[in-house]
């Protein structure tokens, strides 16, 4: 459905999401809104049961929830197993974006003639697009952002503005990279030789699946040898560095400020909290959670939830919990002796 967002009325939200709907079909609907702050013309919806009480005094034309709610909404509803896949689905309605996106190139842009543009192309002013590079149809190249030589971008693939794809690089279709980010840059590799560094040349590449997003100024680093690879359907936050020779699997997720070292492997469906480290040249197995603010200095072979990071407390109390932890070593050493003699009595 490609109605603007004033056309859309509640019949068309219904049909959009394939669900029934009890109401004024012809409600017109202009937007979208939280239960508490939705208006008469907006959809809401419910998710998370902590906004049960919300619900009650929602003044929204209509509510997206599960069925099991359902008698509990005031106003007209839309019942459906997962509201918030739903809402996500009519987020798109509504997006301006798309939009705006005008085919062709802006005279200020730079666009080398070996490159190869698909059709309904947007390169946007003062783009650079070098030797060599093949845009598949559909893309859009934000303003200011940079395709370096060689590399090749997969239809309906949206850089936003200031994006810089170094050289050699390999972008799926329907990939969004959010303004800032950087996908094939220097991988961090240095030879020492007791007095200084000397910088190994990275002589490989990123390649990047299909629907992949990356949030801005993340870094996705280019592999020393063979490739840097991102799944199909990862999702990645703002502020995540990749580092090179790093392979993420398809349908994982990685949020903010992220750290993965060099040669590791994360799995399939896996889900990396805001602030987790991964060490260099682990093995991490589809299915695992890592909790945020957690450092992962061993690979991981079972599914499931891990965590390290321990939560916030009071100074005073935080203070006393790290004696403690000095002094673990010992306790342990103790209790050890102690073990030993009970069995040697016994």
């Amino acid at each position: 459905m490609t109605h603007a967002s004033h056309d859309l009325t509640l019949a068309d939200i219904a049909r959009h999401l394939n669900v029934a709907f009890e109401g004024d079909g012809s409600q017109p609907i202009r937007g979208l809104a939280t239960l508490k702050d939705a208006q008469a013309d907006q959809v809401a919806f419910l998710a998370n049961r902590a906004y049960l009480k919300d619900l009650a005094v929602t003044q929204a034309a209509a509510v997206l929830l599960h069925p099991e709610h359902g008698k509990s909404c005031p106003v007209p509803r839309l019942e459906i197993d997962n509201p918030y896949l739903g809402y996500a689905t009519l987020s798109q309605l509504f997006d301006p974006l798309p939009a705006r996106d005008i085919p062709g190139i802006h005279p200020s842009a730079v666009v080398a003639q070996s490159a190869t543009l698909g059709e309904g192309v947007s390169v946007q002013a003062n783009a650079v697009i070098e030797e060599g590079v093949v845009l598949g149809d559909n893309v859009v190249i934000g303003a200011g952002s940079i395709v370096g030589a060689d590399s090749i971008i997969g239809e309906g693939t949206r850089l936003h503005a200031n994006v810089t794809v170094c050289h050699g690089v390999v972008i799926g279709k329907r990939v969004i990279l959010q303004s800032g980010c950087v996908i094939g840059g220097d991988g961090f590799g240095f030879a020492h030789d007791g007095g200084q560094w000397h910088k190994i040349a990275q002589l490989g590449g990123v390649v990047l699946g299909d629907d992949v997003e990356v949030g801005s100024c993340s870094s996705i680093d280019r592999g020393a040898l063979g490739n840097t690879v991102i799944g199909n359907d990862v999702k990645i936050d703002s502020q995540v560095q990749i580092a090179h020779n790093v392979t993420v699997g398809d349908h994982s997720a990685l949020a903010g400020c992220v750290g993965i070292a060099g040669s590791t492997h994360v799995g399939r469906h896996c889900m990396l909290g805001g602030g987790v480290g991964l060490s260099g040249h682990l093995t991490i197995c589809d299915g695992v959670q890592v909790t945020g603010m957690s450092l992962v200095t061993n690979s991981i072979h079972e599914p499931g939830v891990y965590s390290s990071g321990t939560g916030a407390m009071s100074n005073a109390q935080w203070r006393k919990n790290a004696v403690r932890f000095k002094q673990l070593d010992e306790i342990a050493k103790r209790l050890s002796r102690l073990e030993k003699n009970h069995r040697g009595q016994s």
